[in-house]
């Protein structure tokens, strides 16, 4: 393990290989679970206000689910996340053929919102779990992610350089800057 400030990052972080392979996955980290994405402290608000700039990129059955239910709901486990249809996918997916793609990433894209979606997303394999004087990093090792891992291990791509503008944007630039010298010792 690594700390660096207030996070501790597992070592599986720097060593594992990884880079997503959506053709071969189809997405699967946005359909498989048990609850929505995890939001931060203050993506609720985020994705309430900037709704209406992403509405028209999903689905009838996303857009039904998040008037019925909201932006974003407390799962069972009392966390705020991002909402499922019928408890399957989350109701910002969106179907290009099987792959299932993020539709406020792609409103993103398009240059109609600002948020690019939750941090928890665009962090993914790494889990953040926040206690209460730190903040642990680990790599979550999912069986719908073995593309990505042998994508990764063929480009020699690790976790944390797979996720880098992901990390920056949740971090920070001197902490990726500190996070790439502890790898250099790994």
């Amino acid at each position: 393990m690594v700390q660096i400030g207030d996070v501790i990052i597992s070592s599986d972080v720097l060593e594992r290989m990884f880079v997503c392979d959506v053709e071969k996955c189809h997405g699967a980290c946005c359909i498989i679970g048990d609850s929505g994405a995890p939001l931060d402290a203050g993506e609720a608000g985020i994705l309430k206000a900037e709704y209406p700039r992403f509405k028209e990129f999903l689905r009838p059955e996303g857009i039904e689910t998040i008037e019925k239910l909201g932006t974003s709901v407390i799962d069972s486990d009392g966390d705020c996340v991002t909402p499922l249809v019928d408890n399957k996918e989350c109701a910002y997916v969106v179907f290009d053929g099987e792959i299932a793609r993020c539709g406020i990433e792609l409103a993103w894209k398009a240059g109609k919102t600002s948020f690019r979606k939750p941090v928890s997303c665009h962090l993914y394999p790494i889990r953040l779990t926040k206690y209460h004087s730190f903040i642990a990093a680990n790599y979550h090792r999912a069986d719908f992610c073995a593309p990505a891992r042998l994508l990764g291990e063929k480009l020699q791509v690790r976790v944390y350089a797979f996720l880098k503008e992901a990390l920056i944007r949740r971090f920070g630039e001197n902490f990726y800057r500190e996070l790439e010298e502890a790898a250099k010792d790994e």
